[in-house]
């Protein structure tokens, strides 16, 4: 007997764990492929629980499912590194929509200070120059009040030593002095709705508040992903390929799970919906396009791979090159982002099933003659 079921949400691991419990075989059917089947049936989208039942069956019958992630303790691990890449995206969300309240608000009563530094956001990139200007800012919402003089007149020296004070407290060693310099410059600027000033600096210092919290437990999540990567015994095989962070192959596996559930790596490419999809009839010939299914969560995690794979991976940044620099079909370039994705989760692929460090003969060229002179293919 086999039990067939629609995954929604976690519930169905229940499932899983109560046909597991009792020796039966337990297989998944996309809803997607219900819909659709229902859709055929007469060419309606009536659903009822009786003819789901129906569908599914039938839909299993015929071989149109697959089997879903393990939910035993040998899985367990897995299942950890895929919550924590769900734990990572939440924070990634709060981090990013704080940063986008800051600048808005400032952007409206006190644009100057947005003009201290250069990236201001940036704290990933340029810690310091980061950390400099979040600290001013701490500094000015905590005594103004929205009264910029208030802090005027303690004077630019008075002002640096506040901020040396404040990003000591942080964990820092010394504040960068250009951009505290600025920001005492931007106190005597009027710009912006004064009116405003003392409503939205009380926001700001909260919302400073929340967004360095996001960033503290992102990190620590991100030490947490990592973690599960040496426990599974993936580390050093996932960093082989260049450019690619533990962190950043930690939240691609996060959303694959193991990847030898996979039969080829042209499967963990459509899992991430980065498969071409081709149109023809007859004699015409449309657009190839990316089909867009399968998990959009994948799809982000490979696209933000392939930015620090490109600045540091030779092969990775030749093949772009390559395909926005070509005369006959020449990709733009997030057309050549988007290859590159892809050709990371294949090697990806390679490495983890066939537990071989990448190698940039084979990325680059497919095969590699060995010393006893037998040739091996790209898997």
């Amino acid at each position: 007997m086999t039990v067939a079921c629609e995954p929604t949400g976690h519930r169905w691991r229940v499932l899983a764990q109560l046909a597991t419990q009792r020796g039966m075989a337990f297989v998944c059917v996309q809803p997607a492929l219900s819909s659709w089947a229902r859709k055929t049936e007469d060419l309606t989208t009536d659903k009822t629980d009786d003819k789901d039942a129906v569908l599914i069956a039938r839909l299993t019958a015929q071989l149109r499912c697959y089997l879903p992630e393990p939910v035993d303790e040998a899985n367990a691990a897995w299942a950890r590194l895929r919550h924590l890449g769900a734990r990572r995206e939440q924070l990634l969300e709060e981090h990013v929509a704080c940063v986008h309240v800051i600048r808005d608000m400032l952007e409206c009563v006190w644009p100057a200070a947005l003009e201290a530094a250069k990236w201001p956001f940036r704290s990933a990139t340029w810690p310091f120059r980061s950390a400099t200007w979040v600290a001013a800012m701490t500094v000015v919402m905590r005594r103004d009040g929205g009264d910029l003089s208030r802090t005027r007149r303690l004077g630019q020296a008075r002002f640096e030593r506040a901020v040396q004070a404040e990003v000591t407290r942080r964990g820092g060693v010394r504040p960068f002095q250009r951009i505290v310099r600025r920001v005492f410059t931007a106190l005597s600027d009027d710009a912006g709705v004064l009116a405003h000033r003392p409503a939205v600096f009380e926001r700001v210092e909260w919302t400073l508040s929340d967004w360095e919290q996001a960033w503290a437990k992102l990190e620590e999540t991100e030490a947490r992903m990592t973690g599960v990567l040496d426990e599974v015994g993936l580390r050093r095989l996932v960093t082989s390929i260049a450019g690619l962070s533990p962190v950043g192959a930690a939240a691609i596996l996060a959303q694959t799970g193991d990847l030898h559930r996979f039969t080829s790596a042209r499967a963990v490419v459509k899992h991430a919906g980065l498969a071409p999809r081709e149109r023809m009839s007859g004699t015409f010939t449309g657009r190839a396009r990316l089909t867009g299914a399968g998990r959009p969560g994948l799809r982000v995690a490979a696209w933000r791979a392939v930015w620090g794979c490109l600045q540091t991976n030779k092969v990775y940044a030749a093949r772009y090159r390559q395909l926005t620099g070509r005369e006959h079909n020449k990709l733009t370039p997030t057309q050549a982002q988007t290859a590159v994705a892809g050709a990371i989760l294949r090697q990806l692929y390679a490495v983890v099933v066939h537990e071989q460090a990448w190698d940039p003969v084979i990325a680059a060229q497919g095969t590699q003659t060995s010393r006893c002179g037998i040739t091996r293919s790209t898997p």
